[in-house]
């Protein structure tokens, strides 16, 4: 029991120690905040999200205690939650029945789908940037309006000599703010996650298959909210910005699913490495390719071009007597 808790108490000291860095304005505090979550979710994943919960609940309050309430209640909704309900979920599983059960044989589990856990981290990524936007203001106009003058301040400080003529550039920053934010925290948390198992598998600690992400795909209904939330963008006000981070952290989940169907689609190329280094690194580097990969998502949820590319590798059937 006692390495249980204080592997907890560890795991939840490193998290708020990465969190509150913050605080410091150095640059690699950036670094560190964005990376809050992996320690508790290595305890969730290796040693069961109650680990990761006691770890949590304990740096939150100790977060509380130091810095005051409102670093308690982000610290929860942004690190803590997520890494204890992920670690949840990529720990969940249920028997499946066999056809020619043995008694002796450990039944077979049938694990958490990985599109499903896609799914989540666009709900945590939605749920963190609406409860940052709302610390700036309750309505629209307050949080677009606290958010220009916080760019404006920072523009100035870069550069004393800027004109007036940064206004346009300021005003459209805010409109895409909430978005961007979004996708950062989308693609933090996932690769917070995915971290995370790889240090419990590479520990022997990870106790599911490393399951085969070329096969992970969103559930159906994803594509209808995809669609309320791009209707409600035309609305205006607070319900238009958060269906803007509704419809982008969604749009986020495709673009994962869609590089899981380049991978699939160059099985059969030579140089598919090449190709797929050459893929992310112009991802990466310039970041608006990512956009073809939403789109091959969602093509490949409408049309089901993995589904159609294995069967047509499939060998054909052997002919019956």
């Amino acid at each position: 029991m006692m390495p249980f808790v204080l592997i907890a108490l560890v795991a939840g000291a490193a998290s708020a120690l990465m969190f509150a860095s913050i605080i410091s304005g150095a640059l690699i505090s950036l670094v560190l905040f964005y990376l809050a979550p992996l320690p508790l979710m290595v305890a969730a994943i290796g040693w069961g999200p109650l680990c990761a919960s006691v770890g949590g609940i304990a740096a939150a309050i100790g977060l509380g205690a130091l810095f005051g309430l409102p670093y308690c209640i982000a610290f929860a909704v942004t690190v803590a939650l997520p890494a204890w309900w992920l670690g949840h979920l990529v720990l969940l599983s249920r028997p499946v029945a066999s056809a020619a059960p043995e008694a002796s044989a450990e039944p077979d589990l049938e694990w958490y789908p990985v599109g499903r856990i896609l799914l989540w981290l666009a709900g945590f990524a939605t749920l963190t940037t609406i409860a940052a936007l709302l610390t700036l203001g309750t309505d629209a106009d307050t949080i677009m309006g606290t958010l220009r003058r916080g760019l404006m301040r920072l523009l100035r400080a870069t550069d004393p000599q800027s004109s007036g003529e940064v206004g346009q550039f300021v005003d459209a920053l805010v409109r895409i703010a909430p978005a961007g934010a979004t996708v950062i925290a989308m693609m933090t948390l996932t690769l917070n996650l995915w971290l995370s198992a790889k240090i419990t598998a590479t520990s022997g600690r990870l106790r599911r298959p490393w399951p085969d992400m070329m096969t992970a795909e969103l559930p159906p209904m994803t594509l209808v909210a995809l669609c309320v939330a791009l209707a409600f963008c035309f609305t205006g006000g607070l319900l238009a910005i958060a269906a803007q981070i509704t419809a982008a952290a969604l749009m986020m989940g495709y673009a994962l699913t869609g590089f899981a169907v380049l991978h699939t689609l160059t099985l059969a190329l030579k140089s598919r490495t090449f190709w797929l280094g050459s893929t992310y690194a112009v991802v990466v580097v310039f970041g608006w390719p990512v956009i073809a990969m939403v789109i091959l998502g969602l093509a490949d949820a409408v049309f089901g071009f993995r589904e159609r590319f294995l069967r047509s590798r499939q060998p054909p059937p052997l002919p019956t007597p």
